[in-house]
């Protein structure tokens, strides 16, 4: 209603925009400690700039009937994205998209140019301007509504740090501690049921009926065993397999669970 018409609205999408929780980073939450999250609130870790007008955040000045209700962030990346049908038939059908083809990112295995396959397939792909150019879109009244938590909450933690956001040019700035394997974890207490517990145990007590088509998640391995690989490819590839044979079983059943499913739901180290 407000661009005009059906084919002009498929050039804005609606955005999403990630937050994590600062907790304080060298600090365990229990009991005792519990007092130094007093502070503790959202950040939008991937938009950093200041003032944050124009450096975080953009009026579409660039949109004049969107402008007052609307605004977009200076970092379009999301990690996901939401569309409706007649958006991806629109994507699929606009010159230089391709959006309906699912490709590797631009550049050679050696060198990509345009970040992360996950950046690409989530955001860039759909609003880089040599790509689909769509615009992103976020609206102003209800903007809390389109933030989402990152579950890991952890890369609020690299901000500032050297090579990472907020810290490329910075002389100063710490380094990056990775893993080495040799760190030691107090885990939780193993009677916490998990997500997966409960998922499984509903799916013992209460049978479902096949569907005659399974119309469900779609899994496609597309692995490049034969490019760069990391350390552990052979137990790898052998879990892969394992695991599709298992998924095209699940679809030729129409989409049910059998016991040795529910016996061994993830990942193991059998392998």
């Amino acid at each position: 209603e407000l661009v005009g018409s059906e084919s002009e609205a498929s050039n804005f999408n609606v955005g999403i925009v990630r937050y994590e929780l600062n907790f304080p980073p060298d600090v365990i939450i229990n009991d005792k400690t519990r007092h130094a999250t007093e502070n503790t609130t959202r950040v939008y870790w991937e938009h950093l700039g200041s003032p944050i007008f124009p450096e975080a955040i953009e009026k579409l000045s660039s949109a004049p009937a969107l402008e007052k209700q609307y605004m977009t962030m200076h970092n379009h990346h999301q990690g996901m994205f939401l569309a409706t049908r007649g958006h991806l038939k629109a994507w699929r059908d606009k010159k230089g998209c391709n959006f309906d083809v699912a490709r590797d990112r631009p550049g050679s295995k050696q060198q990509h140019s345009e970040g992360t396959q996950r950046v690409w397939m989530s955001s860039q792909m759909m609003y880089g301007g040599r790509h689909c150019g769509i615009q992103q879109v976020l609206p102003i009244d209800n903007f809390g509504q389109l933030t989402v938590l990152h579950l890991p909450n952890k890369n609020y933690r690299r901000v500032g740090k050297k090579g990472r956001l907020g810290g490329y040019d910075k002389k100063d700035a710490k380094d990056v501690e990775f893993a080495d394997g040799t760190e030691v974890f107090e885990g939780p207490d193993p009677s916490l049921m998990t997500a997966m517990q409960l998922h499984i145990e509903i799916r013992r007590h209460f049978q479902l009926q096949p569907d005659s088509v399974y119309t469900g998640v779609k899994m496609v391995n597309e692995v490049d065993y034969d490019g760069n690989f990391f350390r552990g490819k052979d137990r790898h590839e052998k879990l892969v397999e394992k695991r599709m044979k298992e998924y095209q079983d699940y679809v030729a059943r129409g989409g049910i669970m059998v016991e040795s499913d529910m016996e061994d739901p993830l990942p193991t180290s059998k392998y």
